[in-house]
């Protein structure tokens, strides 16, 4: 049996792996380590994955159900629970019998009404970028947490923060990308309008940045979103003659 087990977590933690290296969204990624985790970690029905900005907002990004909604809300509304534990300095919360747990007098009567028996939370981070949220696991069916749950549960996260390791490497390329676009575009403009060389157009662009002190990056997306509307307003004209 205990062979079968370990099986059926192999296949699943390849199937994690797996998606978080297909051309997928990160909540589509993140929502398959949900589910996989929801299949692996015995004695859990519902779980959820919550992250942090660098704000301190926090989202649930995917849940197996609405229970996970309910509960998540309800932590991050209270400040307070085992979610909120593993956002600050908990590595990981265990929480059996929470009906009898006193660390969070507000959040416990009311998740226990939600019906609520145990709860399982692990810390998400990335060695080199600080916490990132949260893996949240709930059970309505029992209330004591098998002995290879939190193992389990550890692994799902390592796999669900590489994932959004990933996803904000990505993102940083792409901003980068579409910096670089817009202000080679916005140097393109002043070079028409002004007959400038690349280096004077770059170097004018560089002085309105400074004299409105407004970033570089900004004031070209601006001159690039005014051009593309007198363009598209311009189409419009002849469209309606």
């Amino acid at each position: 049996m205990r062979d079968r087990v370990n099986t059926d977590l192999g296949e699943a933690m390849a199937r994690a792996a797996r998606s978080i290296h297909t051309k997928v969204s990160l909540d589509e990624t993140l929502g398959t380590i949900a589910t996989t985790a929801l299949l692996s970690v015995p004695h859990f029905d519902a779980v959820g994955i919550s992250t942090i900005d660098a704000k301190g907002n926090v989202v649930t990004r995917a849940a197996t159900g609405d229970l996970v909604w309910q509960l998540d809300t309800l932590q991050y509304e209270l400040g307070e629970g085992p979610c909120v534990e593993t956002l600050r300095e908990a590595e990981v919360v265990v929480a059996p019998e929470i009906r009898n747990d006193q660390r969070w007098p507000r959040y416990v009567p009311r998740a226990v009404e939600l019906g609520l028996r145990s709860q399982l939370a692990v810390k998400l981070y990335l060695d080199d970028e600080g916490t990132l949220g949260g893996l949240n696991l709930y059970s309505t069916e029992s209330e004591e947490i098998h002995p290879e749950a939190e193992g389990i549960a550890e692994l799902f996260a390592a796999h669900a923060a590489i994932a959004l390791g990933n996803a904000r490497e990505i993102d940083g390329l792409n901003e980068a990308l579409n910096t670089r676009k817009a202000i080679g575009q916005a140097i393109g403009m002043l070079m028409n309008q002004y007959t400038l060389s690349e280096d004077a157009a770059f170097g004018l662009l560089v002085r309105m940045s400074s004299h409105s002190n407004v970033k570089l990056r900004d004031i070209a997306a601006r001159m690039v979103e005014e051009a593309n509307e007198k363009a598209a307003a311009a189409t419009g004209q002849k469209t309606g003659r």
